[in-house]
């Protein structure tokens, strides 16, 4: 479900890009999304718990996690293709388990390390990667979707352990509100906004798809996959997502389906089930033995 929201973002962002500049992207979607928790919030009655929420450490999160990786993907899209950018962003779970290792103290295992090769494996034949096409790639487009997926890697193992004790809600509430005024303030600061715009169909649909879908609920379910699994696990869902814009393709747009779709599909889903088995020393930071009350 997260992949298939997700799968339409970088076409959401294109079109708004004729428009908008890249942190005013990142600020409607912010808002939007911010809108959406907060009457899903009201209608399943579930606390805010705004003195229990530990703001710095959310405010830091939510600009490293949401923010600053929306600007420098749509900045990244003005220079590549919205299926490079995709591509290019299905390298954040081998970051996140990189800077899992390097600076959590995260233990990883072989059967992880194969299913992240298998899925990469499905990547390259499912969008048919080839030495020219990434000959071709505009450099700083390239560095700067790295960069994000970079950010993602950081901002999902900071949410598992910075932010214990919150409900999925509750985090996807005040990464948005701290994602909104971050995002804000840079784009009221750097870039001059179109208010006039924002009555236009095609972006009144595509803020839609992106704000409401692509941040209020999928927050929710990517913070969910965080708590019940892993900062690793749920970042897989990016080699998914250009499987799932191709989808999108076929269904709106009446693209073909070939079958290197097929086959890489099924890669990537035997990849991401792969990584995501269970290991009784995978994925646990090393910390030491607590005496407990008998």
């Amino acid at each position: 479900m997260l992949s298939l929201i997700w799968g339409g973002s970088y076409f959401f962002i294109k079109i708004l890009l004729h428009d908008f500049g890249p942190w005013t992207i990142a600020f409607l979607r912010s808002t939007l999304g911010l809108a959406a928790i907060i009457i899903i919030m009201l209608i399943l009655r579930v606390p805010f718990a705004l003195k229990k929420i530990p703001w710095m450490p959310m405010a830091i999160m939510a600009l490293i996690n949401t923010a600053i990786p929306w600007a420098i993907i749509g900045f990244s899209e003005t220079r590549l293709t919205s299926t490079m950018a995709s591509v290019l962003n299905a390298t954040t779970p081998l970051w996140t388990m990189v800077v899992g290792i390097l600076f959590f103290q995260v233990v990883s295992h072989r059967l992880q390390w194969l299913g992240m090769g298998i899925a990469i494996v499905g990547l390259v034949i499912l969008l048919g990667v080839n030495t020219d096409s990434l000959i071709s790639v505009d450099l700083l487009g390239f560095i700067c979707m790295i960069a994000s997926s970079l950010c993602y890697a950081i901002g999902s193992q900071l949410s598992k352990r910075l932010l214990n004790g919150l409900s999925m809600y509750q985090i996807t509430f005040g990464t948005l509100l701290c994602a909104m005024l971050g995002s804000g303030s840079a784009a009221f600061l750097t870039e001059p906004i179109a208010f006039t715009q924002l009555t236009s169909l095609p972006n009144i649909a595509a803020l839609a798809g992106l704000g409401i879908f692509g941040s209020g609920i999928a927050y929710i379910l990517f913070y969910y996959i965080v708590q019940k699994g892993s900062p690793e696990f749920a970042t897989t869902v990016t080699y998914l997502i250009p499987a799932s814009a191709m989808i999108w393709g076929y269904t709106m747009l009446g693209e073909k389906i070939y079958w290197s779709l097929l086959i890489g599909l099924a890669l990537i889903l035997a990849g991401v089930f792969l990584a995501g088995r269970s290991h009784p020393k995978a994925v646990q930071p090393r910390v030491r033995n607590k005496p407990t009350l008998q």
